[in-house]
């Protein structure tokens, strides 16, 4: 009899048959590596998968279509053409067993990419499940001794239903917009969801509550001068005032007036530890701390997690069980040079315990450090694992005492408020470390009826500020807080939204064209932007993955009301894709525009696409035959600058894995003259062609004469640009 156990990465293939092997697992495979070992008296296979080896298809032509199969990705699109060797390599090795146990992560999305092999690969109706936290020897083995004789059915049943739901949502809704706007004249594919649409809806409601705003007056006092010990700086007791004559009174009134200390009180007061960290608490802790964005700090807490540093990440618990067992992660954590000494605090003490959140999740605890020693991080990556670790010790920390000195200033009989805060014992926030973005704010010290000298009382002019936009973090927790979406999803739905030009900006503020979109669904088809109704089927999926709701049910139901939708558009087709037809057409030229031309009076520079590739010319061609080249990878985007040494237009250029640029286009642009030793020099590469000055967009480079057949380039060092 052999066991073959399907885990969802290769590092966790690898780790499980480490974790497992009575000795060293022996690798095979070419392509993609697979394990044998032995544990106890059974022969196992660990194989991997790569993610999600199968997705949907139609099984049908027409409008709406509803009837799915579950198809290898790599048949549906070239850009999963690599797992077809995960598929293949899985094929081979099931036959070969005789028992399958599913080890990929513990979710509803772990547990379809494993019911998936089972059915499609292994040609089985059911089997074995791991459940695990970790990636660690102890925790492996144990979930391989302890492992159910049955998948988690609710888990696949509710994940099956959610990418059924998603899929008749996302093809035929798109599939309306496209051909409403290729009816009016234009072939563009368009896409929607689920859960993008209220998402959007959301966004767009702040833009307008900020579009709308009228800023109000309102005034302040504001009380300046020294005591024996420190500036003193005091604000009015009664805040803001309505009325600027009602403020210029008390100014009047205590001009020349002595104004001495009336009153000291102090305030104690304890700050709690937090509580542990859940996965949207971990994005929004790491977005303010240390600007990371919500989905890289998934992708980054991913890898932490599959390197066994951390626990599963995708959690909505933020409650620590005993049976993770404190005693031995803090003693991993003692090892860590920056950790050892708050790991020995709590270590010392006669009892630990963590101050665990409301928050639970039947699958996952709280996001955790394992204790193993990390090795070969990355800059952020050490930075989200000490955030991780930190905030786990912190949570076990004792609670802060703070202390809140009060000084009232009296001033003919005016009373004027000053505060500080200062920390009397730190308690969890020596382990939170530099992550406390807080500072105490200290008053000098004083006794009750001193004076203040150099007295001054001002009057500040302000006004009401609109509402915040919101951040990849906080429309997370908004997203969150409405239910919509999942802990594991939300991330990639803001970055859909980015993608798609809907948003732009660290505070996320709608585009022309986000905006316009939104309106115009919400004009003419509201159920697309319903958050409550995305939020019906969440519940309902939930109902789903607790066993009191069937799937036909749900999916029935959707149905009936996407066939709803799909008959809305019909009846408004015309009118939304003309809406559509005209606001992307107004969007593609703003997109396209650059700036003036240097070169003709009335021209514009604006990108356009030939046969050899990406440029930017005047659009009063061919009067003006301004052009420039453009570089064919990555975006271009407007920024309505223009070049302080030529006035050419300034273009951000965007590329994948770099940090945008803002260049100016005009190659020969004085900014960008530069000279070089290594002009003519022979190609070290070919050793036939010589070192030629070229010019691009990006400044001046020397690059081989014998291009194409060479390809060499050399970056011109910033000290030879004069």
């Amino acid at each position: 009899m052999v066991e073959l156990i399907i885990t969802e990465k290769p590092n966790a293939a690898k780790m499980i048959a480490e974790a497992l092997a009575d000795g060293k697992p022996l690798k095979k495979g070419k392509q993609v590596a697979y394990y044998e070992l032995s544990h106890g008296k059974q022969d196992i296979i660990v194989g991997c998968a790569v993610g999600h080896l199968y997705g949907l298809k139609s099984k049908e032509k027409g409008f709406p279509i509803f009837k799915v199969d579950w198809v290898p990705t790599y048949e549906m699109n070239k850009s999963s053409a690599f797992a077809e060797k995960y598929v293949k390599t899985l094929q081979k090795v099931a036959k070969l067993c005789d028992t399958f146990t599913v080890a990929t992560d513990f979710d509803i999305e772990g547990e379809v990419i494993g019911l998936n092999v089972v059915k499609y690969i292994a040609k089985k109706k059911d089997a074995n499940r791991m459940k695990f936290s970790t990636l660690t020897k102890d925790e492996l083995i144990e979930a391989y001794e302890k492992k159910q004789n049955h998948l988690d059915w609710g888990q696949a049943n509710a994940g099956e239903t959610r990418h059924i739901l998603d899929w008749y949502y996302g093809i035929n809704l798109s599939r309306a917009l496209t051909k409403a706007i290729q009816k009016a004249g234009m072939f563009k594919l368009l896409s929607t969801g689920r859960v993008q649409g209220p998402a959007l809806k959301i966004l767009v409601e702040r833009e307008k509550e900020i579009q709308k705003f009228k800023p109000v007056s309102y005034w302040e006092l504001e009380l300046t001068g020294k005591l024996k010990k420190g500036k003193i700086l005091a604000q009015h007791e009664k805040g803001k005032f309505d009325k600027e004559d009602e403020a210029k009174k008390i100014v009047d009134k205590t001009k020349g007036k002595k104004a001495n200390l009336k009153d000291i009180k102090t305030r104690s007061f304890k700050q709690a530890p937090p509580a542990p960290f859940d996965l949207t608490s971990l994005q929004i802790e790491a977005y303010g701390k240390i600007r990371i964005p919500p989905k890289q700090t998934l992708q980054i807490a991913q890898q932490l997690y599959t390197s066994g540093f951390i626990s599963y990440p995708r959690t909505s618990s933020q409650q620590l069980p005993e049976s993770i067992n404190y005693q031995k992660i803090l003693k991993g954590l003692a090892k860590q040079k920056h950790l050892a000494e708050h790991a020995d605090a709590l270590l010392k003490q006669k009892s630990i315990k963590p101050n665990n959140g409301k928050k639970t999740d039947p699958a996952h605890p709280a996001v955790y450090p394992t204790g193993i020693q990390p090795s070969g991080l990355k800059e952020r990556e050490a930075k989200l694992y000490e955030l991780i670790a930190r905030r786990f010790l912190a949570t076990f920390g004792k609670p802060a005492t703070k202390e809140t000195v009060t000084y009232t200033i009296d001033c003919a009989e005016e009373n004027f408020i000053a505060k500080g805060t200062v920390t009397k014992e730190k308690g969890w926030l020596e382990a939170y470390g530099p992550f406390v973005t807080k500072k105490d704010e200290e008053l000098p010290a004083t006794e009750q009826g001193e004076e203040v000298k150099n007295k001054k009382i001002t009057k500040l002019d302000k006004e009401t500020t609109p509402p915040k936009r919101y951040t990849e973090a906080s429309i997370i927790k908004d997203l969150e807080k409405q239910n919509l979406g999942t802990k594991a999803t939300r991330a990639s739905i803001v970055e859909t939204l980015f993608t798609r030009h809907y948003i732009e900006g660290k505070q996320l503020k709608v585009t022309d064209l986000g905006m316009q979109v939104e309106t115009i669904l919400e004009t003419f088809c509201p159920k697309i932007t319903d958050a409550a109704m995305t939020r019906h089927f969440e519940e309902e999926m939930e109902e789903i993955r607790e066993g009191t709701k069937k799937s036909d049910q749900v999916l029935k139901e959707a149905q009936q009301v996407i066939k709803d939708i799909v008959e809305d558009f019909a009846k408004k087709e015309d009118k939304m894709g003309k809406g559509l037809l005209k606001t992307f057409k107004e969007t593609r030229d703003k997109q396209e525009t650059l700036g003036k031309c240097t070169k003709c009076t009335d021209g514009v520079i604006k990108v356009r696409t030939g046969k050899f590739g990406r440029f930017a010319a005047c659009d009063k061609y061919p009067d003006c035959e301004t052009t420039y080249s453009l570089p064919n990878g990555g975006l271009v985007e407007p920024t309505k600058e223009v070049c302080e040494h030529c006035k050419s237009p300034i273009a951000k250029m965007i590329r994948k894995r770099r940090q945008p640029m803002n260049v100016c286009i005009n190659p020969d642009c004085p900014s960008k003259k530069v000279e070089s030793d290594e002009e003519g020099k022979t190609c070290e590469k070919c050793g036939k062609g010589k070192m030629v000055l070229r010019k691009s967009v990006y400044g001046g480079f020397l690059g081989c004469d014998q291009y194409p057949k060479c390809r060499t380039i050399i970056q011109i060092k910033k000290e030879e640009n004069p």
